[in-house]
């Protein structure tokens, strides 16, 4: 007989948006080793159309991006999801663009090029804050 799933027990799903396949194809093993169960995307319209399906516990998006940006893909899933921890991801970094993200509700800001571990930690403090640490 197996244990019913619990919010604590389940694993945390994880939705990374990125328009680079490489940074998705890094990152999506990079977190399925972590635990996490893992959805991946190089387009915002599917990503966003999964995510309203079935909303992730945590966003890794890209910030410039076809379409749908990073900002404009921040508000979306913060409206269907107000918890929803999103990670901003960027090789266009300035402080404007960090200004508007953190006011847009994002819980963090990353320049790329950056190292596996530091999202890896990111998402790590997230999780501590929330209350809700999964082994990382």
């Amino acid at each position: 007989m197996t244990q019913p799933e619990t919010p604590d027990s389940r694993k945390r799903r994880l939705l990374i948006l990125d328009d680079e396949p490489i940074v998705v194809k890094r990152l999506k093993p990079a977190f399925q080793k972590a635990g996490y169960d893992v959805e991946a995307f190089t387009d915002s319209q599917e990503a966003l159309a999964a995510f309203e399906k079935t909303p992730a516990d945590i966003v890794i998006t890209d910030l410039k991006m076809e379409g749908l940006d990073g900002i404009a893909f921040l508000d979306r899933v913060k409206a269907v999801s107000p918890g929803v921890g999103v990670i901003v991801i960027t090789g266009f970094a300035t402080l404007e663009t960090a200004k508007e993200s953190f006011h847009k509700g994002a819980f963090d800001f990353v320049a790329k090029p950056f190292k596996l571990a530091d999202i890896l930690e990111v998402v790590g403090r997230f999780e501590a804050q929330m209350g809700s640490r999964h082994a990382v």
